[in-house]
């Protein structure tokens, strides 16, 4: 029977249940065909045949748009033809299991019996945000080529920046977007409070002396889309005008007053500069002056000074204790003056005390005599 068939130009084509036949005779698409045993048309040896296996589920071949347009209802039985359009991304599944993700503009054709295929498709004009849980499937299948992920931080939120035009806020998280052409960017936003220090800030004072100053501000953004987007740097934008606002508030101050009072801005001050950071989001708070900082010669002079109001007060000190001690000697000397009994203990416990640091005492005349001496000497 083979060897009849062969004789009368036709061939027969065995498939198995695993694969799929493209067939060509004289050069031309006879059609797709499936498992069994197929009767062909091979005369003079024309008859092209080519076999793909369902386990590659893609259709690659080179008679693939042949196919198509000769035989579409052929081809539409046999092949899922997967197109994602310009601003789409398609996922193609096939029972739970990721297969592929079409970037936009791009076509896939598949064999229809190597699924059941499920198509999901992603309009990225509408949204580039991707669930997380599909995200993280993109990411273990391997296809993580075409997500683009960002990680905010508690304390802070993100802007969401697709070709430099702000889209939406993100909070705190992990969040997942749709690679595509357009440049994605997270731009992250700290809104925890900061503080912020201008260090060695030169200015002069009333009294035309030269000064350095240390300043220390704290704030808070609390509007991310005015201060990210609405000024190049909101810090740098607090630094200059805390700058400015020093100069203009110390400047017109003396140096013995800088240094007595240390107070910093004024209150009317400190509200202009918060309603001028308030207008780019940000919410100032405490404004403080921290050094002052002299030079090597005005801190010379000053120590000179200091040194020199120490001695003064040193030497009004002892004045006054030297005043006090005669005044208290003068006191004495009234009591004793007016009362005898009180001179003469006084006179024994000299007596006392200069026999205490000798070790002989020789006494004339006896102690009688002695105190007789002592009397008369009063007396005297």
């Amino acid at each position: 029977m083979s060897k009849l068939t062969r004789f009368l130009g036709y061939e027969r084509v065995l498939v198995s249940e695993a694969e799929r036949v493209v067939a060509l005779y004289e050069g031309k698409v006879l059609g797709i065909y499936g498992a069994g045993v197929h009767r062909m048309p091979n005369f003079r040896g024309t008859l092209v045949i080519e076999r793909h296996n369902l386990a590659e589920p893609r259709f690659r071949s080179t008679y693939e748009k042949a196919l198509i347009d000769r035989l579409p209802d052929v081809a539409a039985r046999h092949l899922t033809v997967v197109k994602a359009g310009e601003r789409e991304v398609v996922l193609i599944e096939r029972e739970s299991d990721l297969l592929v993700a079409l970037a936009p503009n791009a076509r896939l054709v598949l064999w229809t019996d190597a699924g059941p295929w499920t198509i999901r498709r992603f309009d990225l004009a509408a949204s580039l945000k991707i669930e997380p849980l599909l995200a993280r499937r993109l990411a273990l299948s391997g296809r993580i080529a075409a997500v683009q992920t960002a990680t905010v931080p508690d304390g802070k939120i993100g802007l969401l920046m697709v070709d430099g035009v702000y889209r939406e806020t993100l909070g705190p998280g992990f969040h997942a977007f749709w690679a595509s052409d357009a440049a994605i960017e997270v731009r992250q936003v700290d809104l925890k409070p900061q503080v912020l220090d201008v260090n060695g800030q030169e200015l002069l004072t009333r009294d035309r002396v030269t000064i350095r100053v240390n300043v220390t501000a704290g704030y808070r953004i609390v509007d991310p889309i005015k201060a990210t987007i609405g000024v190049k740097d909101a810090g740098d934008m607090l630094y200059r005008a805390l700058q400015l606002a020093f100069r203009e508030t110390l400047g017109g101050q003396t140096l013995d007053h800088i240094l007595e009072t240390k107070a910093g801005l004024k209150p009317e001050a400190v509200a202009a500069l918060g309603a001028e950071m308030a207008a780019v989001g940000v919410e100032l708070g405490a404004v403080s002056l921290k050094d002052v900082i002299l030079p090597g010669e005005m801190r010379d002079i000053l120590n000179q000074v200091v040194t020199a109001e120490k001695q003064a007060e040193a030497n009004v000190i002892r004045r006054r204790e030297e005043t006090n001690a005669t005044r208290s000697l003068l006191n004495t000397a009234k009591v004793m003056a007016e009362n005898p009994v009180m001179l003469r203990l006084k006179e024994l416990e000299a007596l006392e005390t200069i026999a205490s640091k000798v070790d002989r005492l020789t006494i004339h005349n006896g102690v009688s005599g002695l105190m007789n001496d002592i009397v008369q000497l009063r007396d005297t």
